[in-house]
C-alpha cells in the first residue's frame, strides 16, 4: 500500500471540495482531493430526475466560474449541475483522485494521517467536505419494523414511474418532502398522501435562493456581532415554492395531513384511530453530517457536530470542516454559499502552513 505526502488533503469531491480546491490552487498550496465517487458531480449525480435548483444559474455558481444558463430553464436541473461541476474541476485542473474512500483520519506526530482504501496520505492539514447526502436520517417511529411495504429515503427517489398505481405516503414538511410529493401527485398515476409534523410553511412565491443566501448571511453576521438572532431562513418558512411545488399547491394537490402515530403492517395509523393503506413510504426527513471518517480524532460534540470556530475544528486546528450547513459557515451547504467559507478555510490553512 502506498504512503504519500502533501500539504493538504481535501476529503470529498463535491461542490465544497471543489471550492476548497479552487482557493488552495490560487494560494499555490500543494493538495489532493480524495473523492469516493466514481464520477464528478458529488451528490447531484444521485438526485431525482425532476429536481431543480432554487436559484437561477448565475446565482448558483462556485468561485471563479459562473454556471452557464440551461437552455429553456430558469432554474437548472441536477444533470446541468453535474455537467457544470465536471467542467469546473477540468477547467481548474484540480488534482482529484477517485474512487478513493477515506477510512479514517488520525494524528501522527506533527501530521495527520489519512487512511484510505488505496493507501495512506500524510498531510499537515485536512479539509473535510463530505456533506450530508451519504448519511440519511430515519426517525424512530412506532411500528417501523412492522410495515410490510417499501421504506425509502429521499436519496432513493428518482421518478414516479416505479410507483404508478401504488399508494405512497411521503413524510416530511421541508423542501424535499414537498418536491417529491408534488412530483408524485402531478404525475397523476400515484395515490399520494403527504404528512408533516406541522402545517407546511411556504416562503413567499417571489423568494428563491438569491434572497435565502442574503438572509442566511445577515443572520450569521448578527450572531457574530453579538446581536439578537434574526431567525434566518427558518423565520421565513420551510418550503421554497419552486414551480412544480407551486403548481401542485395551487391545484389543491398538496394538502399535508398531520404526522401519523405509528406504522402498521399495511400502512399507517393516526392518533384518532383512522388508518391509511400504503405500499411505500418515503422518509424525506433530512440528513446528518457524514463524519465517520473523523471518529479517530474524538472531536464530536452535542448533536454529533464537531465544535468549530468558523470552519476550524476547536479540538484539532489542523482540521477544517466545509459545507455541512450554517454551523460551518452561512449557506455553506449551497453552491453559491460555499465559496466564501472555502476561501476563509484556505486562508486559515495557509496561515497554519506558514
Amino acid at each position: 500500500m502506498s504512503n504519500r505526502r502533501t500539504q493538504v488533503v481535501v476529503i470529498g469531491g463535491g461542490q465544497a471540495g471543489l471550492a476548497a480546491g479552487y482557493h488552495l490552487r490560487r494560494l499555490a498550496i500543494d493538495f489532493v482531493i480524495l473523492d469516493a465517487q466514481t464520477e464528478p458531480g458529488g451528490a447531484w449525480q444521485h438526485a431525482w430526475d425532476s429536481l431543480r435548483l432554487f436559484s437561477p444559474a448565475n446565482y448558483s455558481s462556485l468561485p471563479g466560474r459562473l454556471m452557464p444558463r440551461q437552455a429553456g430553464e430558469e432554474y437548472p436541473d441536477a444533470a446541468h449541475v453535474v455537467e457544470y461541476l465536471r467542467d469546473y474541476e477540468r477547467r481548474y485542473e484540480l488534482p482529484i483522485q477517485r474512487p478513493v474512500r477515506v477510512l479514517g483520519v488520525h494524528r501522527e506526530g506533527g501530521m495527520l494521517r489519512v487512511e484510505t482504501d488505496s493507501g495512506a496520505w500524510h498531510a499537515r492539514a485536512v479539509i473535510s467536505a463530505t456533506g450530508t447526502w451519504w448519511r440519511p436520517f430515519l426517525p424512530a417511529v412506532p411500528g417501523r419494523r412492522d410495515f410490510g411495504g417499501r421504506q425509502l429515503h429521499t436519496v432513493e427517489y428518482r421518478s414516479p414511474l416505479a410507483f404508478a398505481g401504488r399508494r405512497v405516503i411521503v413524510v416530511g414538511g421541508g423542501n424535499s418532502g414537498a418536491q417529491i410529493a408534488a412530483d408524485l401527485t402531478l404525475d397523476g398515476h400515484v395515490d399520494v398522501t403527504w404528512v408533516a409534523q406541522r402545517p407546511p410553511r411556504y416562503l413567499p412565491d417571489d423568494i428563491d435562493g438569491r434572497a435565502l443566501f442574503d438572509v442566511a448571511t445577515a443572520r450569521r453576521r448578527a450572531l457574530d456581532a453579538g446581536r439578537s438572532d434574526t431567525g434566518g431562513v427558518a423565520s421565513l418558512g420551510d418550503i421554497v415554492a419552486v414551480p412544480p411545488v407551486r403548481a401542485a399547491r395551487d391545484a389543491g394537490r398538496l394538502q399535508a395531513r398531520p404526522m401519523f402515530s405509528q406504522l402498521t403492517v399495511g400502512g399507517v395509523r393516526w392518533a384518532d384511530g383512522s388508518e391509511a393503506g400504503a405500499e411505500a413510504i418515503f422518509w424525506c426527513t433530512g440528513f446528518r453530517p457524514a463524519l465517520s471518517h473523523l471518529a479517530p480524532l474524538n472531536l464530536r460534540g452535542p448533536r454529533g457536530h464537531i465544535p468549530t470556530d468558523g470552519t476550524r475544528a476547536l479540538g484539532e486546528p489542523r482540521l477544517h470542516l466545509l459545507g455541512y450547513g450554517d454551523w460551518t459557515g452561512p449557506a455553506s451547504a449551497t453552491l453559491i454559499g460555499v465559496g466564501r467559507t472555502a476561501r476563509e478555510a484556505a486562508r486559515e490553512v495557509t496561515g497554519l502552513l506558514s
